[in-house]
């Protein structure tokens, strides 16, 4: 997992509407939490990305947008935002490309990580976690990120 200090790998992936979506251009609004998950619908991807959803508004008034990645498609995204009310970008990394270049590609290559970012605007990581089953760890860090706002 890439540590805080490191320049972010840029990248450019489709989201569940099959629009493109960079981080350079994510960044122009100002700094971005960028969460990476293993799939669509799992109970603790479920459990987080419903967490995310219920501080989204609170985390737009201190200027931070969030943003998910995982293998899925657009269409498993779609269906899974619609289902549970997600009001942040779902992002498709099918080849795990960008999971890989932020080093939470799973074991001997099976699977995904589940790690937070917290990316400034200059695309530098300010702070990361890496909590492949304590859910309510990236709750906590997004919340601490959010205070220090």
């Amino acid at each position: 997992m890439l540590d805080a200090g490191t320049q972010a790998p840029d990248f450019s992936l489709t989201d569940a509407h099959g629009e493109t979506v960079t981080l350079t251009d994510i960044l122009k609004d100002g700094p971005a939490i960028v969460y990476f998950y293993p799939a669509d619908f799992t109970p603790g991807c479920t459990k987080e990305a419903c967490a995310i959803r219920d501080i989204h508004d609170d985390l737009l008034e201190t200027g931070l947008r969030v943003f998910g990645i995982s293998a899925q498609d657009g269409e498993s995204h779609q269906r899974f935002a619609e289902r549970y009310g997600l009001p942040f970008p779902l992002l498709c990394d099918p080849d795990k490309a960008v999971t890989k270049a932020y080093g939470l590609n799973g074991p001997l290559g099976i699977g995904s990580r589940r790690g937070t970012f917290l990316i400034d605007a200059d695309g530098v990581i300010e702070d990361a976690v890496l909590a492949d089953i304590n859910i309510s760890k990236h709750l906590k860090f997004i919340e601490k990120a959010m205070a220090a706002r």
